[in-house]
């Protein structure tokens, strides 16, 4: 059971850009099922296993890959709770249970079956300004020897088959700042409100969905004093390249007008580029379909954004399928169905076996 491995991986805090502990944990654990894992520049852990029936024609290796890093700070308490039904904790889910699968799926493999190299890795930076850090990085070297890639992220019964497209900035506003009884100066606060104000009036259209968020502000030192500094971090998203294009192009250009009205000066830093677009699934989607259907599931393809997206500028077959049941994700009180994860086990061995064909 994937079970054997979940608490532990869970109980292992990964932030963003703190995932070595992690790390090491799944690199350990890979070692004791007597493979070799390899750890990269970025922190990412690679295992390679080679076919034990290599066949003339076969695909390129195929590689399955779950993000070690969740939302939550190095303080959280992760302790997993268990019951029943039910299980909790904070990132229990994503990518905890995730991990845990592909754990269950490197102890219970015969590499003797393959015909095709598969690929194993736990990588870095999904998550927030993580930005896909870690999927770029094993897609940038190793995309021309790939057959496909393959997120293992979500809900049992999804597939990911179009890469959501997201920039993401962070706006510094900065000023002279001052008494608030004083002499009257600009205000970075004030910029920062001008600016979220025309952030949200811009025009957005529904179909292809394309969406604008401020999603954290922060400035100011106290009630009465002119805040000297305020900053903004702002996602955008679309499902459509030419929108995703317009929208940064308006949301940059109300940021500097809102600076330049109030007159602040502006550091604008763009922390975040995932690629989007339809992934190339034609190959894939229907051996996932098929792996599902051996577990009595019928695949729901979905939009969204996933270490997937990384595949998308190589043209590289790629998916982000779920492998468990829970929800509540990006909250303390996540939960899972301790059930499901071996349906979700058994559907990725179909799915590589599939693969194998």
């Amino acid at each position: 059971m994937p079970l054997q491995f979940l608490q532990q991986i869970a109980q292992t805090p990964a932030p963003t850009f703190q995932e070595d502990r992690r790390a090491r944990l799944m690199a350990q654990l890979w070692r004791e099922l007597g493979y070799a894992p390899e750890h990269d520049e970025v922190g990412n852990v690679l295992v390679r296993i080679a076919p034990g029936r290599p066949q003339a024609g076969a695909r390129g290796p195929l590689l399955l890959a779950s993000h070690l890093d969740t939302v939550f700070g190095p303080h959280t308490d992760v302790q997993v709770r268990t019951g029943p039904g039910r299980w909790f904790g904070p990132g229990l889910g994503d990518n905890s249970s995730s991990l845990a699968v592909l754990t269950a799926l490197l102890r219970d493999l015969d590499p003797a079956t393959l015909s095709a190299p598969l690929w194993v890795a736990a990588n870095v930076g999904e998550e927030g300004l993580g930005d896909l850090r870690g999927a770029k990085h094993l897609l940038a070297r190793h995309a021309h020897e790939l057959g496909a890639f393959v997120a293992v992220d979500g809900y049992l019964g999804s597939a990911v088959t179009q890469a959501v497209g997201v920039r993401r900035y962070q706006a510094h506003f900065s000023g002279p700042g001052g008494h608030s009884w004083g002499e009257a100066v600009p205000s970075a606060v004030h910029a920062l409100g001008v600016a979220t104000a025309a952030l949200y009036a811009l025009p957005r259209p529904s179909h292809p969905r394309t969406t604008l968020n401020v999603g954290v502000v922060s400035g100011g030192s106290t009630v009465n004093s002119i805040a000297a500094a305020a900053s903004l971090l702002l996602d955008l998203r679309s499902l459509g390249g030419t929108e995703l294009e317009a929208l940064d192009r308006q949301a940059v250009d109300a940021l500097y007008t809102a600076a330049q009205q109030v007159g602040v000066t502006l550091e604008l830093e763009r922390v975040g580029d995932r690629p989007g677009g339809p992934l190339n699934t034609a190959e894939l989607l229907p051996l996932a379909q098929s792996a599902a259907r051996t577990v009595g599931l019928e695949l729901r393809t979905a939009a969204s954004s996933t270490d997937a997206n990384a595949a998308a500028p190589y043209g590289l077959p790629a998916l982000a399928v779920g492998v468990y049941r829970g929800g509540h994700a990006h909250r303390e009180d996540e939960w899972v169905d301790p059930r499901s994860h071996a349906q979700g086990l058994t559907f990725l061995q179909a799915l590589v076996a599939n693969y194998q064909r």
